[in-house]
């Protein structure tokens, strides 16, 4: 189906049959199901479906304001849902890194400090979960000497100690340089095949998405009947293949929510 032909606001791409057969042999490690979420009277998100399977990488992708972050916030139990159901795995353990996370200059805020701050772990469980993040020749810094994109591997750190099943990230690279991003896509890659966890990974990067994701959603807001201005000079955008039928999940705009 051609993507000009498309007039739902939300499409998912369909994933690869040779590597989604192996991944439904497991259960996903989360369902979401005609999920909605409204605040003040108006729907953030809603109709929206989605399972993430143990290994897979599912982007979210849409317009500022189609209530991405506000998905993410909903998959991780941070928030509740107003309709539509969420199903975790038993026990599952959720890695959360936020889009943004201000801290004090003048917290006397180490390094190790920061991605250890809540739990007590063994020090070599630090030293690898540094490693993964390729911070583990920086030693101990304070963090407020570390870069835009080191901070934000400290907080990629900070997740992958917890060995969780499911990584959920909302835009970790923004505001980091295209060689930092580079680098911690290598990172989020490396981290998903050694736990063999899902992965939600929020982006803007259309390019990057139709060439690393497993499965994407695209949420637009509730305005845009037509999706095809978002992927105008896209890989894919027009293409017969692109796989990317209507899933229909209707959005609405609310300031403040990417």
């Amino acid at each position: 189906m051609p993507l000009e032909s498309l007039s739902s606001e939300a499409l998912a791409k369909q994933p690869d049959p040779a590597t989604h057969e192996s991944s439904a042999d497991r259960p996903p490690v989360v369902c979401v199901r005609d999920v909605g979420v409204r605040r003040q009277e108006r729907w953030i998100i809603r109709h929206v479906d989605l399972d993430v399977f143990p290994g897979k990488l599912v982007y979210l992708v849409g317009a500022n304001g189609a209530g991405k972050t506000t998905l993410a916030k909903a998959i991780a139990g941070l928030i509740e849902v107003s309709e539509g159901t969420i199903e975790r795995a038993p026990s599952i353990k959720i890695g959360y890194v936020p889009q943004r996370l201000q801290v004090s200059p003048n917290l006397p805020l180490t390094l190790r400090h920061l991605i250890t701050l809540t739990s007590r772990f063994h020090a070599a469980d630090v030293d690898a979960a540094l490693a993964a993040a390729g911070l583990e020749r920086l030693g101990d810094p304070p963090v407020v000497t570390l870069s835009g994109g080191e901070f934000q591997r400290a907080l990629l750190a900070r997740a992958f100690l917890r060995r969780p099943d499911l990584l959920l990230l909302d835009e970790p690279a923004q505001g980091v340089d295209s060689a930092g991003t580079e680098v911690f896509h290598e990172r989020i890659e490396a981290i998903r095949h050694e736990l063999g966890c899902g992965v939600v990974l929020i982006s803007h990067d259309l390019e990057l998405v139709t060439r690393t994701g497993d499965d994407v959603i695209v949420l637009l807001p509730h305005e845009h009947d037509d999706p095809s201005p978002y992927f105008e000079g896209h890989p894919g955008h027009g293409d017969d293949a692109s796989g990317l039928p209507s899933h229909d999940h209707p959005t609405h705009p609310q300031d403040g929510d990417r």
